[in-house]
């Protein structure tokens, strides 16, 4: 029977040593209170908009939808990108490949294109589905929507850079960051929402944003019938910042790892 008593030191010491890791990793402890904040930023701010705005709740199905769809781009080109890059680390692989003559800008470009690759086989059948399913059709916005989508997956490489360089930096710790991190923009980028909406010190943080000039820009597409080219300037512009900013983030922290030899210990 001994051998089958519980003792309460050893699950104290089971429970003890699961606090220390979260104790000493931010982006666990990050990922624990994201969802529930997440949920009610997003879709509080969005009730709250349907009820005071009653004219907009007529055309409110397919801005959300094609909403829903442009924000996919986003979160996909985001993940593909990162994802590319941690299926590397998860093979042990990073080591192997910087024994090559492989240079790391090389690694960014091919990581860029499989998250074109990604992005598109996971939006065009979703948005295929929804002609037949919805009779809604996010084709219908034309030639803007060209420009919507690569906005979007411009600032999704962005994002990925930034999470690569913190996995680079501080290893598997940090990669739940790639499953959230897009998604802590969400409310502050307006995807189902104008931005006036938000507090007035929020507005101005959003407007730092490319996404949010994207989908201010499908609204007033779709609600105005108005493409809006200052929309797209200001996107563009911020998108190039950025992804200097996220380039820049990853060369320096790749340096730091091949220097402090983190190439061949960062999946573990």
């Amino acid at each position: 029977m001994s051998d089958f008593a519980m003792s309460p030191r050893r699950v104290g010491a089971m429970i003890l040593r699961h606090v220390y890791v979260l104790r000493g990793s931010w982006p666990r402890l990050i990922e624990l209170v994201y969802w529930p904040i997440m949920q009610i930023l997003v879709w509080g701010t969005l009730s709250v908009f349907l009820a005071t705005n009653s004219t907009w709740i007529g055309q409110a199905f397919g801005v959300l939808l094609g909403a829903v769809m442009l924000w996919d781009v986003l979160f996909r080109g985001q993940l593909g990108f990162t994802l590319s890059f941690l299926e590397e680390m998860w093979s042990r692989n990073l080591g192997n490949l910087y024994v090559t003559p492989l240079r790391p800008y090389e690694h960014l470009a091919s990581l860029m294109a499989m998250s074109l690759i990604r992005t598109l086989i996971g939006v065009i059948p979703a948005a295929l589905l929804a002609i037949p399913l919805y009779q809604y059709s996010i084709f219908d916005l034309g030639l803007p929507l060209i420009a919507f989508f690569t906005n979007l997956l411009v600032m999704g490489w962005a994002t990925g850079m930034f999470v690569t360089a913190l996995i680079l930096r501080y290893g598997v710790s940090a990669e739940n960051l790639a499953w959230f991190l897009v998604f802590m923009l969400a409310p502050v980028v307006s995807v189902y929402y104008p931005v006036t909406v938000l507090p007035e010190w929020l507005q101005a943080v959003a407007w730092t944003l490319p996404a949010t000039y994207v989908f201010e820009g499908m609204r007033t597409l779709m609600l105005e019938q108005v493409f809006r080219v200052d929309l797209l300037l200001g996107a563009i512009v911020l998108n190039l910042v950025y992804i200097a900013i996220g380039a820049a983030a990853f060369l320096f922290a790749f340096r730091i790892a091949r220097e402090r030899g983190l190439l061949l210990h960062v999946g573990e």
